[in-house]
């Protein structure tokens, strides 16, 4: 065997390598990766009902209430007339139910019905004989199979429609409340019923709200208290901004999206002991009774005085004006349900209308004048995937709120109401 040249054996030896360097390694065929597991789709928009009680649409100019000022200015904003009378419980039931207080029979926050003469309406009344006249929105969101929940709003923990008397243990049987309800308490701060709300939307969705309302009421308390421009407003204000602000945070944490719907039932007007009118100066105190006092009266005559009352009443006098029911100005769309009293007296803005002269000196604020006062304008802000953003509406009336919330909701319009969702057809996404 012919021995091999080192040269050979190097030049072989080089061959070899540079055939290997040459072969490419194929890797084994590697099955199809799995698609990326689906994200679950975000729950539907909840709509939330928000109730500043008090809240005048200028607060928002006064520096303290960025997260209301910013919802407004990325959303739709307006200044939304109230109902008269302009007083809470009022106007509540008109936004929820697009009817007036002469027609779904909310007539005061204070009343009397013939039917019931006995047992006059008060502030904490939870029969439904005074509310049945009128269907809320929750009703007709429960009754079309959409969940619903009320953090403090009037009337909305009590048993609609239900004409049953309370039973052994005070409980009225029968008729319809929201899913989720809560009685008001002053003492539940404002983190607190917003946190009670976020509770509900982490809710599996079978059992979380479409439809929820929030009420604060600190904002009309310090206006109570001091007036509009008194010190305790801005701190109010800002109270309240914060928790607007941990709602909004809230809903984003929870990856939930949400049209919010805030609004105030009325405005608020200084007053002063210095601004009243005292009824026993003007007709002799055995000739009637009051029902309501303050920025209105409502009066009834005692029997056999119905003639020296009215020709008392309805002389002219300075910074009031009083109507027998039947003449009530027809703008106030107020004076034909058997709950308003006989005799409606107003006072001028920023004027009271009291049984007696006060006895000391007083400042504070109150609401009740008439609905198109300046003073008594309520707030509205409307944010969300439903709105368009940075859109100012002209001036409307609250009858209008209900027709947009059931819009909202996906409810069939109702029929007879006092109001419509017009003043929002250039401002809703279809």
């Amino acid at each position: 065997m012919a021995r091999l040249s080192m040269k050979t054996m190097v030049t072989g030896f080089l061959a070899l390598l540079l055939a290997g360097c040459a072969y490419r390694y194929t890797p084994p065929a590697l099955a199809p990766s799995a698609p990326p597991p689906s994200v679950a789709a975000a729950p539907a928009p909840v709509t939330i009902l928000v109730s500043i009680d008090g809240f005048r649409p200028d607060y928002l100019t006064r520096g303290v209430t960025p997260q209301l000022s910013q919802l407004a200015a990325q959303g739709v904003s307006g200044s939304m007339r109230p109902s008269f009378p302009s007083k809470t419980f009022p106007n509540h039931w008109t936004l929820v139910t697009g009817l007036v207080p002469d027609r779904h029979g909310i007539v005061g926050n204070a009343m009397e019905d013939p039917a019931r003469a006995s047992a006059p309406f008060t502030l904490a009344n939870d029969d439904p004989f005074w509310w049945n006249a009128a269907e809320p929105v929750w009703v007709a969101a429960e009754k079309a199979g959409i969940r619903t929940a009320t953090m403090f709003w009037p009337g909305a923990s009590l048993a609609w429609g239900s004409t049953a008397p309370k039973n052994t243990h005070g409980i009225v049987p029968g008729g319809t409340r929201p899913e989720d309800w809560a009685d008001f308490n002053a003492n539940v701060s404002g983190p607190q019923r917003v946190d009670s709300v976020l509770d509900w939307l982490r809710r599996p969705a079978a059992t979380r709200p479409r439809f929820v309302t929030l009420y604060f009421d600190t904002v009309d308390s310090a206006g109570h208290d001091e007036g509009p421009d008194g010190a305790d407003i801005a701190p109010a204000l800002a109270d309240v901004d914060r928790s607007i602000g941990r709602l909004v945070d809230g809903i984003a944490a929870l990856g939930q999206t949400a049209n919010l719907v805030i609004v105030s039932d009325h405005g608020m007007a200084p007053t002063s002991s210095t601004r009243v009118v005292a009824l026993d100066t003007i007709a002799d105190p055995a000739s009637f009774r009051t029902i309501e006092t303050g920025p209105y009266a409502s009066i009834v005559p005692v029997a056999g005085h119905e003639a020296a009352l009215a020709a008392a009443l309805l002389k002219p006098h300075p910074h009031m004006t009083c109507w027998p029911k039947a003449h009530i100005p027809a703008r106030f769309h107020y004076g034909s349900n058997p709950r308003v009293a006989p005799y409606l007296c107003l006072a001028e803005d920023g004027w009271l209308v009291l049984k007696t002269a006060p006895t000391a000196p007083f400042t504070g604020g109150n609401h009740g004048y008439d609905n198109a006062l300046p003073d008594m304008a309520a707030l509205f802000i409307a944010n969300g995937p439903a709105f368009a953003a940075g859109k100012r509406i002209a001036r409307f009336d609250n009858v209008d709120v209900a027709p947009l919330l059931r819009d909202l909701l996906g409810l069939p319009a109702a029929t007879g109401l006092d109001g419509s969702d017009a003043p929002f057809k250039d401002v809703l996404k279809r």
